[in-house]
């Protein structure tokens, strides 16, 4: 099986998953306008300096990308629990193919939901600049990368039965400390959520007002987040390897 074919059957799953599109696009767009529309004159949302239908634009689409990156961890355990992984060691697909796919299909899927959301967001009032835009975008997706390699290590690493609850909690306790659903100005949360990439993630919505990316401090967590991470992804994988 080549890297093309691979990619293209990752993606017909993850579209006929109606459990992936309710939480990652339709669950994220319904919350956004229950918070937003009643509230697109709220221009400085409690004091995190960016309006409300900004904020939560972008911590939707944060909460929204996590879930289609982590959702990968479901497919690799649904594939290891029926044999389909063995049965692509003994295939030409190499390693590399199979990594990429799964990363090409979380980001695509990602790019829906931030574009969904960009949608909902502009309908409520939001306007930036193209720049902004671009900018904004461009740090969402560099701190996509730490979740993308969560959801390999947790599809090699747990079952079916487990990986469900797990990979909803740990998207619910990262939307937390992030700041998905209330901004983080000050406090022990705020203090934790600093090293978390969640926290990153919906710090890139401050470009639409300020104009300016990450400190040098979140620059590092999200890599150091995203090497820590794809370590674990890489060793999971080798244990998973040496069992057949």
């Amino acid at each position: 099986m080549s890297g093309l074919v691979y990619t293209r059957y990752e993606l017909l799953r993850a579209f006929r998953n109606r459990r992936f599109f309710f939480f990652s696009l339709a669950f994220p767009l319904i919350l956004y306008f229950i918070f937003a529309a009643p509230n697109r004159n709220v221009t400085n949302f409690d004091g995190s300096g960016i309006s409300l239908p900004l904020y939560y634009m972008v911590g939707l689409a944060s909460f929204g990308t996590m879930v289609a990156m982590i959702s990968s961890g479901a497919r690799i355990a649904a594939e290891r629990q029926i044999g389909w992984t063995r049965q692509l060691r003994i295939t030409p697909l190499s390693t590399r193919a199979y990594f990429r796919a799964k990363l090409l299909t979380g980001y695509l899927m990602s790019c829906l939901t931030i574009g969904l959301l960009y949608i909902a967001g502009a309908s409520q009032g939001v306007s930036l600049s193209a720049h902004s835009w671009l900018e904004m975008t461009g740090l969402i997706l560099i701190a996509l990368l730490p979740f993308a390699a969560l959801g390999v290590m947790l599809g090699h690493l747990l079952n079916v039965d487990s990986i469900g609850p797990v990979t909803g909690g740990g998207t619910s306790l990262f939307a937390l400390l992030g700041g998905t659903w209330f901004p983080l100005t000050h406090g022990f949360l705020h203090d934790l959520g600093l090293f978390m990439p969640s926290y990153w993630l919906v710090q890139a919505g401050h470009v639409g007002l300020t104009g300016h990316g990450w400190p040098l401090r979140g620059w590092i967590t999200v890599a150091a987040w995203a090497a820590l991470l794809a370590a674990g992804a890489a060793y999971a994988f080798r244990r998973d390897t040496k069992r057949v």
